[in-house]
């Protein structure tokens, strides 16, 4: 029963992030700036862009609801909030204000956190480490489109 009410938190709460980060991204996709950059050869249609952290959120929540009962509260919380605070800042800062440059530094400092959650608690976590790969495989794509972005614009 604890482990479904981790879980149910934590659904809620990053599918709030999704919520959060559309809304601060405005309507940045469809904006004319947007439209107008550089953007790499293997950017995804528009739609993998909802089903990727879609199936990355209920996996991350998942896994989340597993290692909170596992890392002292303190660790953990303090992790999640600055993993929160840089996954929905990333679309204030792309698509809002434009810096192309300072998201690339989110997402790579995302990145290394997400990463860091993969190795740090892989012996506590043994497969269900599994669960954080579509969130760390996610952000490399887009890591990398974010730097083609940057770099060709």
């Amino acid at each position: 029963m604890k482990q479904l009410m981790w879980l149910l938190l934590f659904l809620f709460i990053n599918f709030s992030a999704l919520g959060v980060g559309s809304w601060l991204m405005s309507n940045g996709p469809t904006s004319g700036w947007y439209l107008t950059l550089n953007k790499a050869p293997w950017t995804p249609p528009g739609w993998v862009f909802g089903a990727a952290w879609t199936i990355i959120m209920i996996c991350f929540s998942v896994y989340l609801s597993y290692l909170v009962n596992i890392k002292e509260a303190n660790t953990f919380w303090m992790l999640f909030s600055i993993q929160f605070i840089l996954n929905v800042s990333w679309n204030f800062i792309f698509f809002n204000q434009h810096a192309i440059g300072l998201a690339l530094i989110v997402i790579i400092l995302l990145t290394v956190l997400i990463t860091y959650y993969t190795f740090a608690f892989l012996s506590e976590m043994k497969f269900k480490t599994l669960l954080i790969a579509p969130y760390i495989i996610w952000l490399l794509i887009a890591t990398s489109l974010n730097a083609y972005t940057y770099l060709k614009n």
